[in-house]
């Protein structure tokens, strides 16, 4: 299939691995960071350092981690607050399906590298155009953020004592606000856009009724909703050109 053939390369090879090595370490140390602020906030919501840094090993991604630690916060049950995680986290399956031609992966290879198909290491690897470099990125970007990430996890929530009062600082944004500085400058379609800003709206609009962790839930909505106007839209103009086309057939038949 052609999905299968890696992109035709657009600089020097040796070059572009350089640039991949580059930017790997620069966005996995850069985002790494912010595991200090999970940590923290963790620590504020009331989570065991054992339970954060679990967290931080296993599911690895940063929204859905934030969103579960806020929604305990908040007084939210388990399962508002796991769904929602849930919910963030699917995005990554679909990140996977877009890697695994570019990267076309060892089998036994996959399973290991499921863990690191997150954001960062999606934008990272698509912006090269050889498999080698992509390949580079990936790894590169992937062992560098995981290990920040549960190290300075580790971090944030042996001196949440030292910060004190967690939320006076606003830590629980900094997740977030890498998150949409990552995505924001991917949303460049019609149909991406309106998804984010639908899903904004359901989130502002049901956050102050509903219970802590469900409006994310809400927010998933967003997707399907767009979806169907914008494919209603699509055949409504669709069965306009056909119309116009048959009139314009008769009208030269008529001639």
């Amino acid at each position: 299939m052609a999905t299968d053939a890696p992109p035709p390369p657009t600089a020097d090879p040796a070059s572009e691995d350089r640039a991949a090595l580059r930017d790997g370490l620069g966005v996995g140390v850069a985002v790494g960071i912010s595991g200090f602020a999970f940590g923290v906030t963790a620590a504020g919501s009331g989570l065991s350092a054992a339970q954060a840094c679990a967290m931080s090993l296993l599911i690895f991604t940063g929204a859905s981690q934030f969103a579960l630690a806020g929604a305990v916060a908040a007084g939210g049950g388990p399962f508002a607050a796991a769904a929602g995680a849930f919910f963030l986290g699917v995005r990554n399956a679909l990140y996977g399906l877009r890697l695994a031609p570019m990267l076309r992966l060892p089998r036994a290879l996959r399973p290991l590298a499921a863990q690191w198909v997150i954001d960062e290491t999606t934008v990272v690897t698509i912006a090269r155009s050889t498999r080698r470099a992509q390949r580079i990125a990936f790894v590169v970007t992937g062992l560098t953020l995981y290990v920040c990430w549960n190290v300075t996890t580790l971090v944030g929530v042996l001196g949440a004592e030292a910060i004190g009062d967690t939320a006076a600082w606003g830590l629980d944004a900094a997740g977030p606000a890498v998150f949409l500085a990552l995505v924001g400058p991917m949303l460049t379609g019609t149909v991406e856009r309106a998804t984010a800003a639908v899903a904004v709206v359901l989130v502002l609009g049901t956050l102050p009724v509903l219970p802590a962790g469900t409006p994310v839930l809400v927010a998933a909505l967003a997707a399907p909703l767009v979806l169907a106007l914008h494919g209603r839209r699509t055949r409504g103009r669709a069965r306009d050109d056909a119309a116009e086309r048959a009139d314009a057939r008769r009208a030269e038949g008529g001639a």
